[in-house]
C-alpha cells in the first residue's frame, strides 16, 4: 500500500482529485470524468499497488459523484407486489472485453431515454476466460458511470455463479467453497446482485419434480444464507435462482413450483426472516452463445414466449418475485426482443452478440493473430467435421483474456468504431425491451446505500482467476 503507488494513480487524473485518510476530494469534476478511463486501464492492465489504488479510488470516486453500486432487489420486489408494472424487461449485459468502452456505451444509450433499469454482469465462466476478476470488472463499470456523468444506482451482477456438476461429484466441499470464495469477492467488489446457479445438479432420474429439484433448491438456500451473511449494512443483495439448464428442455410449472417450495422450506429451516429470491431463471428454448452453422451463420432459435409469460406470472403473482428470467438471448433475431416485455419477462441476459460485434470490427492483423493463437492452443480439441467458421466462433471467447492488453491497446479510431456499434445496438435493444423512462421506477424504489469499500480487500491477495470453466455456462 505504497505512497508511490498512490501518487502514481492520483497523478493520472492531473490534479482533478486528491486523497487523504480514506476520503477522496474532487477538485475538478469535469477533468476527473474526462480522465477516469486511465484508472480503468490501470485496473485492467496494471499490477501491484498502482492497480489496487486505481480500483479502490474508482470505488470512492463513484460514491462521491453519486453512482454507487447497488442492489435491484427493491425494484424487483415492488414489481412482485404489483407496485411496478411488468411491461418492461431489464437487460443484463455480459461485457467480456473492452468493458470500460462497452459500459460507457450502455450509459450513453440509457441516458438518452431516461432508462435506469439495466444490469452489468459477468458469469463465473467469463471471469475465468476473460481474466476479469470482480474488482476489475466493477472498476471498469463504475469508471464508465463516472465518465458518462451517470447519477443514480449502478447494478452489477454475478451471473451464473454456477456449481460444476463434475467437480461437485469429485469433491463437493471444494467446489462449493470455490463458489463461496467467488461470491465473497464479488460482494466486496460491489456486486450486489448474484445469480445462484445450482441447476446443474437437478436430477431428472428422480421421481417427481420435488425430488428432481431437491439438490438445486437446498443448495440455493444455502448460498442465499451465505450471501445474506456477507451483505454490507443497508444492502439486501438481489438473489436469483435457476430451475433448468439453459439449452436443455423447456421448464414447466411443476418444476418451478417444486423448486421454489423446496427452496422456501430449506431457507426457513436456516433461520427466520431470511430474504429469499427476487427472480427465477427458466429455460424456454435458447442456448448460450447460439448454435453456429457450417458457414459461420447462427441458427435460428425459437423461444416459447407463452411458457415464459405463464411462468413469469406464476413466479410473480404466487411467489412475490419479479418474475422469470430469460438467458442466452443476444443472438436471437431482432423481431424477438419486443416480445420479452409482452411476455412479462423481468430480465433477459445478453452476451455473445456483443462479442461477435467486437470480432467483426477488430483490425484484421489482430484478428488473424488471435485465430492463429486458437489454432495452436485449442486446435487439439477441434471436433470432427467442424469448419473453420464453427471452430473460431466456438472458441474465440477463450482468447479474450490472453489478448486483453492488445485489445485494450487498439488505436482510438478502432476502439471508437466498436463502441459506436455497441451503442447503436444497446439503443435498439433498450427500445425493444421498453426500459425508456425506468429511471423513475428506480428512483422510487431503490435507495442505494453508500457502502464504504474495504481498502484491505483491494490490497489483499486476489483469488486466482484461472480455472477450468469449460463445463460452465456463460
Amino acid at each position: 500500500m505504497s505512497q508511490n503507488g498512490l501518487n502514481e494513480v492520483i497523478a493520472l487524473l492531473e490534479g482533478s482529485v486528491s486523497y487523504s485518510d480514506g476520503k477522496i476530494r474532487v477538485e475538478d469534476e469535469a477533468r476527473a470524468r474526462k480522465l477516469v478511463h486511465k484508472w480503468a486501464e490501470t485496473s485492467a492492465l496494471g499490477e501491484g499497488d498502482a492497480q489496487a489504488w486505481a480500483r479502490y479510488l474508482t470505488r470512492l470516486l463513484a460514491l462521491e459523484l453519486g453512482c454507487p453500486p447497488a442492489s435491484i432487489q427493491d425494484l424487483y420486489m415492488a414489481r412482485g407486489r404489483g407496485e411496478v408494472p411488468p411491461n418492461f424487461t431489464v437487460p443484463a449485459m455480459n461485457l467480456r472485453s473492452l468493458t470500460f468502452e462497452a459500459a460507457s456505451a450502455v450509459f450513453r444509450a440509457a441516458h438518452k431515454i431516461e432508462a435506469g433499469a439495466f444490469i452489468f454482469e459477468i458469469a463465473r465462466s467469463e471471469i475465468g476466460y476473460t481474466g476479469q476478476r470482480p474488482a476489475e470488472y466493477a472498476t471498469s463499470v463504475l469508471a464508465a458511470a463516472i465518465a458518462e456523468g451517470h447519477r443514480g444506482p449502478v447494478f452489477i451482477q454475478g451471473d451464473h455463479f454456477q456449481v460444476s456438476a463434475s467437480r461437485y461429484k469429485d469433491d463437493a466441499d471444494a467446489e462449493l467453497e470455490a463458489v463461496r470464495t467467488l461470491t465473497e469477492d464479488a460482494i466486496q467488489a460491489g456486486f450486489y446482485n448474484i445469480d445462484i446457479d445450482t441447476s446443474t445438479l437437478v436430477d431428472l432420474e428422480q421421481s417427481g419434480e420435488a425430488a428432481q429439484q431437491k439438490n438445486n433448491s437446498e443448495l440455493s438456500a444455502m448460498f442465499t444464507t451465505f450471501i445474506r451473511s456477507m451483505e454490507p449494512e443497508g444492502v439486501t443483495v438481489s438473489v436469483g435462482g435457476e430451475i433448468g439448464e439453459v439449452g436443455g428442455r423447456n421448464s414447466t410449472e411443476p418444476e418451478l413450483r417444486a423448486y421454489v417450495e423446496v427452496y422456501q422450506e430449506a431457507l426457513a429451516a436456516r433461520g427466520n426472516d431470511i430474504a429469499g429470491l427476487s427472480k427465477i431463471s427458466i429455460q424456454t428454448g435458447t442456448s448460450h452463445g447460439g448454435v453456429v452453422l457450417a458457414d459461420g451463420s447462427v441458427a435460428d432459435v425459437k423461444v416459447d414466449f407463452e411458457t415464459l409469460k405463464h411462468l413469469s406470472r406464476v413466479a410473480r403473482e404466487e411467489y412475490g418475485t419479479a418474475g422469470a428470467v430469460q438467458h442466452g438471448a443476444s443472438t436471437l433475431p431482432e423481431s424477438a426482443f419486443g416480445k420479452f416485455p409482452e411476455a412479462e419477462a423481468c430480465e433477459v441476459h445478453l452476451a455473445t452478440n456483443f462479442q461477435n460485434m467486437l470480432y467483426d470490427r477488430l483490425p484484421d492483423a489482430l484478428r488473424d493473430e488471435i485465430y492463429a493463437y486458437l489454432d495452436t492452443e485449442r486446435g487439439s480439441g477441434r471436433k470432427d467435421g467442424e469448419t473453420d467458421e464453427q471452430f473460431y466462433y466456438n472458441n474465440r471467447k477463450y482468447a479474450l483474456g490472453p489478448f486483453k492488453a492488445k485489445i485494450w491497446g487498439m488505436d482510438a479510431a478502432a476502439k471508437q468504431k466498436v463502441a459506436d456499434a455497441w451503442q447503436a445496438q444497446f439503443a435498439q435493444l433498450f427500445d425493444l425491451l421498453a426500459i425508456a423512462g425506468t429511471a423513475t421506477y428506480v428512483a422510487q424504489t431503490v435507495d442505494a446505500a453508500k457502502v464504504q469499500p474495504d481498502k484491505s480487500f483491494y490490497f489483499g491477495e486476489e483469488a486466482a482467476g484461472e480455472e477450468d470453466v469449460s463445463d460452465l455456462s456463460d
